[in-house]
C-alpha cells in the first residue's frame, strides 16, 4: 500500500482542504476533507495537478528507496499522460 497526503485549496470555495491518495491492489483512490481531524469524503475525481503531485511524491520516495517501485511510477506516468490527452482533446 502506498499513501500520500498533502493539502491544497478547494477550487470551488478557496478553502484549504486535505487530500489523501492511496494505492491498494493496483488501484488508486483519492479522498478529501476540510478539517484536519474530520472524516474523509470519498469519490474525489483526481485532477491533473493531483496526479502530478502524486508522481512527484513517488519519484522522491523512489530515490530514497521508501517502498516505491519503478512500476508504481510508470503506472502514474501512464495515467497522467491519459489525463493530459483527455484535456487536450476537450480543448481542441
Amino acid at each position: 500500500m502506498i499513501e500520500i497526503q498533502w493539502h491544497d485549496r478547494d477550487p470551488e470555495t478557496g478553502a484549504r482542504r486535505f487530500l489523501h491518495a492511496e494505492r491498494f491492489a493496483g488501484e488508486w483512490r483519492f479522498v478529501w476533507k476540510h478539517e484536519r481531524r474530520g472524516p474523509w469524503t470519498g469519490g474525489l475525481q483526481p485532477t491533473r495537478a493531483m496526479w502530478e503531485h502524486v508522481l512527484d511524491s513517488l519519484k522522491r520516495r523512489y530515490r530514497r528507496r521508501q517502498g516505491v517501485d519503478h512500476e508504481d511510477i510508470e503506472q502514474v506516468e501512464k495515467i497522467l499522460k491519459e489525463v493530459v490527452r483527455d484535456e487536450e482533446f476537450r480543448k481542441g
